[in-house]
């Protein structure tokens, strides 16, 4: 099992490990789940990402590349800017979400989730043969500081970050990157350093009173209040961007068509009649409903399954992420949980408002 280079400070600090996408990680500190999902909301948490991968994709026809694998134009993303996108395969299923930032002129970052590193690492190398490109993967301690106290923490560590808005981006010293962006729906920063140097930095973070360390389990409390898709539960190579509520982020001019891969693939789906769709649920019952539960009608009929499900300590009570059959009556809707029917009602997303800094 690897480890991250802030493995002894979460042993300090007295983590209970878990495994995940390969790296024996930080399930939750002595704080607990609940107070530090509360803890972020109110001050600041920090986040050990360094699972993540960076790839970086450089040359005179950088953004040519970029334009291929993703389901946007690269050539018009602006620098110093993170866009949220996702990997396309030939029957447009998404092989992984990502954000990419574009460094500079023909200077782009990757950042892909961990489970997917290995393939998406591949699938990039592939693509790249056909163009005047570099592709690198860059060793990074990488963590993530989430919370309405996270610019001022931030800046009294020595990081000029009031000026940046959500999804920009920034280099502020050789080898580091940081981001205005987090999977929590709070405001905050991913932050990008040498491995050796994050330890030390990550010790300065810690020394302000509003910091704690925040592991898994609030992380995943944190981004289903938000509404943020999970890959691996609530998206996958079976799913297309429509049916896991992601359209959003294909351009319109290039929902017929275009050069990336899948395009054709979305452009005739898009064009028929949708099968399935994402919808937020939240129990009748103070049950939390878990992923994979079963969803029916009032019949008893299938209709579809939970892809994501908890408890949500800022909302106060359990929440799910489901995707339905489009046809389905959203009026009777039941999750099978050990045998017991469970009402579910439909909810607007996000469960918890976003406050990113615009």
């Amino acid at each position: 099992m690897k480890k991250t280079p802030f493995y002894s400070q979460h042993a300090e600090a007295g983590a209970k490990f878990g495994p995940f996408a390969g790296y024996e990680m930080p399930l939750f500190y002595p704080l607990g789940i609940m107070k530090e999902h509360q803890h972020t909301r109110e001050k600041a948490g920090l986040f050990d990402i360094s699972h993540m991968v960076h790839v970086a994709v450089e040359g005179p026809e950088a953004a040519s590349l970029i334009s291929r694998a993703c389901p946007y134009d690269a050539a018009d993303q602006a620098a110093a800017s993170g866009k949220y996108t996702f990997m396309l395969n030939e029957n447009a299923g998404i092989i992984d979400d990502l954000i990419i930032s574009r460094l500079a002129g023909d200077r782009f970052l990757i950042v892909a989730n961990a489970a997917c590193a290995e393939k998406d690492v591949a699938h990039i190398r592939e693509l790249a043969k056909d163009y005047d490109v570099k592709v690198n993967v860059i060793p990074r301690a990488f963590l993530a500081l989430q919370g309405p106290a996270a610019e001022g923490v931030l800046q009294s560590a020595g990081l000029d970050v009031a000026g940046m808005g959500f999804m920009t981006v920034a280099e502020p010293r050789d080898g580091w990157f940081v981001s205005r962006s987090g999977y929590t729906g709070e405001d905050g920063f991913e932050i990008g350093l040498p491995p050796e140097e994050g330890p030390d930095f990550a010790a300065r973070l810690l020394a302000d009173d509003n910091v704690e360390w925040i592991g898994l389990g609030a992380r995943d409390s944190l981004r289903l209040e938000a509404g943020l898709p999970l890959y691996g539960q609530d998206m996958d190579e079976t799913v297309l961007p429509h049916e896991a509520g992601l359209i959003w982020a294909v351009p319109k001019s290039l929902r017929e068509g275009g050069e990336y891969v899948g395009a054709e693939a979305l452009a005739s789906a898009l064009a028929g009649e949708k099968e399935r769709k994402r919808i937020g649920l939240m129990p009748k019952e103070k049950v939390p409903v878990r992923a994979g539960a079963i969803l029916t009608d009032g019949e008893g009929t299938q209709i579809g399954t939970v892809t994501s499900g908890g408890f949500g300590p800022t909302l106060g009570g359990p929440m799910a992420l489901g995707r339905i059959a489009t046809s389905a009556d959203e009026s009777a809707i039941f999750a099978d949980v050990r045998g017991r029917k469970i009402v579910m009602e439909p909810a607007k997303l996000p469960f918890v408002p976003h406050r990113y800094k615009r």
